[in-house]
């Protein structure tokens, strides 16, 4: 398994970043295992302490659970919890500048959906 670390945000916030997406994806679930901090430390090679932080700021947040002598666990809830919060980030810090381009660009909500259909439907439409 291989990942490319982006130079401007520290490794920790990017492997939480990327725990978050696996449990708002489905990867994983309510009660599923983390990875071990050594696993994921040779996988990636990085610093344990790095991953240690990264899960850390996990544990802060509600979201995983230490299991003493177990191991870390996604907690119950914590999928509705990311989608409540992420969606509260998108719609105060992404969506302001994303509406504004897209007035500028004169796109509609209709151009949109049509441009996002799948293949198959834009052929039968032609």
């Amino acid at each position: 398994m291989s990942i490319t670390w982006n130079d401007s945000v520290p490794i920790y916030r990017q492997l939480r970043e990327r725990v978050v997406a696996m449990i708002l994806d489905g990867a994983l679930n309510e009660g599923d295992p983390l990875p071990s901090v050594r696993q994921v430390a040779a996988d990636f090679q990085i610093n344990p302490l790095t991953v240690s932080k990264a899960y850390q700021e996990l544990v802060d947040d509600q979201l995983v659970e230490k299991r003493r002598g177990l191991g870390m666990f996604v907690t119950d809830g914590a999928r509705e919890a990311l989608l409540k919060s992420e969606r509260e980030r998108f719609l105060r810090e992404e969506w302001p500048a994303l509406f504004a381009r897209l007035q500028r660009l004169g796109l509609d909500l209709k151009t949109l959906m049509r441009e996002a259909s799948t293949p198959d439907d834009k052929e039968n439409r032609s």
